[in-house]
């Protein structure tokens, strides 16, 4: 275990969590609406410091991450927990954990050792994924600093429900970060994830202030966020803030706690990038359809392809310091020259 940050004792051995925009306050010997830290004797303590639930080597392309050192490896950890109780969870057997098994599980796998395997495993970047990275933040932190002294770029894939605090703190060392976006309706996020969508859209806002190389996924649920009107909405704000931020418009498929739901079709999935574009966004992917066009990054330009793929594979790469090699317009991607 490990003292947590962000937090401060109240009355009678209360703490209050500042991690989050829960902002929990937990009584002696309970847990935080993440499940992973707990109040004990007046001092809040996160119990996942260390304990990898899953560590693995991954493409970058799976965060999902197109304009971010594209084709190189990912070293991809996670604990158990999560701030959010998501009925459509695809990771719920670990995110839920400890609410749904009353347990945590986890092998030792400290900061040192994680580097240690990124780098020997020739990853160009640590991801803080499956999971909700903001929950084990003080491992996150730890990893992350040491990672960016041994040359390593550090990438968090999260639902953004992350106080702004916690923000400026990882913030020296988070270079990029792929956001979920799950919907533009706070009724979803308070039915659906037991959250709120404001300090989402406050989160995204802010990453992308401090410079970090921000890309969204919404997960496009029939009858649930598969609107015209909503995804035009979330396209509009993400233009707002940049005309060059990726968006990535995802196919669901039935899990967890919300079976009664189809799987999205293509054709809703092409139509939301189409909205996208259509509301001045010039990256929008397709995602969880292999072979779609809509895998490839074009140049905004020329129209030419200058990054191919299938599924989380790189197939071609035709840029040359940034730029088309077709017509020379600087396409955004951050890689090594």
């Amino acid at each position: 275990m490990k003292e947590a940050l962000f937090y401060q004792s109240l009355e009678s051995g209360t703490v209050q969590c500042f991690l989050c925009p829960h902002r929990c306050r937990i009584r002696p010997g309970k847990l935080g609406a993440c499940g992973v830290r707990q109040n004990q004797d007046g001092r809040l303590y996160t119990l996942v410091y260390s304990k990898a639930v899953a560590a693995n080597v991954d493409p970058i392309e799976k965060k999902p991450l197109f304009h971010f050192h594209p084709g190189t490896l990912s070293f991809s950890i996670a604990t158990a927990g999560c701030n959010f109780q998501c009925l459509h969870c695809q990771n719920a057997e670990i995110s839920q954990m400890p609410r749904d098994r009353g347990r945590i599980d986890g092998a030792d796998l400290p900061p040192e050792k994680v580097v240690d395997l990124a780098v020997g495993r020739n990853c160009r970047t640590i991801s803080y994924t499956y999971t909700e990275p903001t929950v084990y933040f003080e491992y996150a932190y730890d990893t992350a600093r040491l990672a960016q002294a041994q040359g390593l770029q550090n990438v968090f894939v999260t639902n953004g429900f992350t106080s702004l605090e916690a923000l400026d703190t990882i913030h020296p060392y988070l270079q990029a970060a792929n956001v979920d976006l799950k919907s533009f309706r706070d009724s979803f996020y308070r039915r659906v994830c037991k959250a709120r969508l404001g300090p989402v859209l406050d989160c995204i806002r802010e990453m992308v202030r401090r410079n970090i190389w921000v890309e969204v996924t919404t997960l496009v649920i029939p009858g649930w966020n598969d609107s015209e009107q909503e995804l035009r909405e979330i396209a509009r704000f993400l233009c707002g803030l940049s005309p060059d931020l990726p968006w990535h418009v995802s196919a669901f498929h039935p899990t967890y706690r919300m079976l009664d739901r189809p799987r999205t079709p293509a054709r809703t999935l092409r139509r939301g990038r189409e909205i996208g574009m259509e509301e001045g966004l010039r990256y929008v992917y397709t995602g969880n359809l292999p072979g779609d066009d809509g895998e490839n990054t074009y140049c905004p330009g020329c129209g030419r392809a200058v990054i191919r793929r299938h599924g989380f594979r790189v197939l071609s790469i035709d840029l040359e310091r940034g730029a088309c090699r077709s017509c020379g317009k600087t396409v955004p991607v951050r890689m090594d020259s």
